[in-house]
């Protein structure tokens, strides 16, 4: 498991990183867990990465304390490491509901405190975090350019973005990777979004890439998630839902035993076999749980097996949309005006 990962570019002329990244989500404690030290695993998990060759670390300015914990265990290896994070939801308050706001007045207001909370002068990679329905991508990009220009951003990202998109953000600036949701339980960017990424040369950095967590098949009843854990209110795990779900679970545990890896590796392994181009961020706390992550770089699949596995289907949607904003998943926006 200390193998070195093999480095993937994220867009051409975007940074070199290993075969897996990963996502600090989960110091945000949105799976319920919160009692442990944050500090002292962020510094595990930096220390084994570096030694695995794991150099995308990814974050969002709502995260909760992610930023800053990533920048205190970043300290004194900064260059080591190639920062991602985020901005545009706006989450709500007690007299507000939550948003998504991709204006330049917005952006600048945000940057600034994520360079801050990272403890960094610039961020390797920029996301708009979700699609502002209501702002041209256009102006959202042009924005984001202008930090590209103050040196503050190195390359640029777009999350959660349509085909339509991610075409007119690519026209104005280049775009070096598109984060979204991929993974054996969740296929729907492959019809138009994934080969619309791949005309303009735009990377694939699916979050969740083990189903939240199912594809790691630990999860065997839905009394084992914390009552705050977000999964609750999650179609994919609802009542009606779970069984049916676990035993699609089967076929990637009996290629895991054929080929002499867990599960959760081989769901990882068969993201990495879609193309040179694609790049997860697995998150966890565990120095354990990022070391088998990193090896699913090393778990070899058939091309048979990359088929088979390809027929998963499961139940539910991945998102409530009573719990979602508009424009969450596959986000378009309003033609720029002449």
């Amino acid at each position: 498991m200390s193998a070195i990962l093999p480095v993937r570019h994220l867009g051409p002329g975007g940074p070199a990183v290993g075969a897996v990244g990963y996502g600090a989500m989960s110091f945000g404690d949105f799976y319920g867990q919160s009692d442990y030290d944050k500090d002292l695993a962020a510094r595990g998990i930096l220390d084994r990465a570096a030694e695995l060759g794991v150099t995308l670390i990814d974050t969002a300015d709502v995260y909760g304390p992610s930023e800053e914990i990533l920048g205190r265990a970043l300290k004194g290896r900064r260059d080591a490491f190639v920062v991602a994070t985020k901005f545009g939801i706006v989450p709500p308050t007690d007299t507000t509901p939550g948003r998504i706001d991709g204006t330049r007045a917005y952006l600048r207001g945000q940057v600034e405190q994520s360079l801050r909370r990272l403890g960094t002068d610039h961020i390797d990679l920029y996301y708009a975090h979700r699609i502002d329905p209501t702002t041209p991508i256009e102006d959202t990009v042009e924005a984001m350019a202008e930090l590209v220009a103050e040196g503050k951003v190195r390359h640029l990202g777009l999350s959660e973005a349509g085909a339509d998109t991610l075409r007119r953000a690519a026209a104005v600036h280049p775009i070096a990777a598109l984060q979204t949701e991929w993974s054996l339980w969740q296929r729907g960017i492959e019809d138009e979004v994934l080969p619309t990424a791949r005309e303009h040369g735009i990377a694939i950095v699916p979050y969740s890439p083990l189903g939240r967590g199912a594809l790691t098949a630990t999860l065997t009843t839905r009394d084992e998630m914390a009552e705050g854990d977000h999964r609750r209110r999650m179609p994919w795990f609802s009542e009606e839902n779970f069984d049916a779900n676990q035993r699609a679970l089967a076929l990637v545990c009996r290629i895991a035993a054929d080929v002499g890896a867990e599960p959760g590796q081989v769901a990882l392994a068969w993201l990495l076999h879609q193309g040179d181009d694609v790049v997860p961020i697995p998150g966890t706390r565990r120095v354990a749980y990022l070391e088998k992550n990193a090896a699913s770089a090393h778990v070899p699949l058939t091309a048979g097996q990359v088929a088979e596995l390809s027929t998963i289907r499961v139940d539910g949607a991945r998102e409530d949309e009573e719990f979602t904003a508009p424009n969450w998943f596959d986000g378009v926006t309003p033609p720029r005006r002449a």
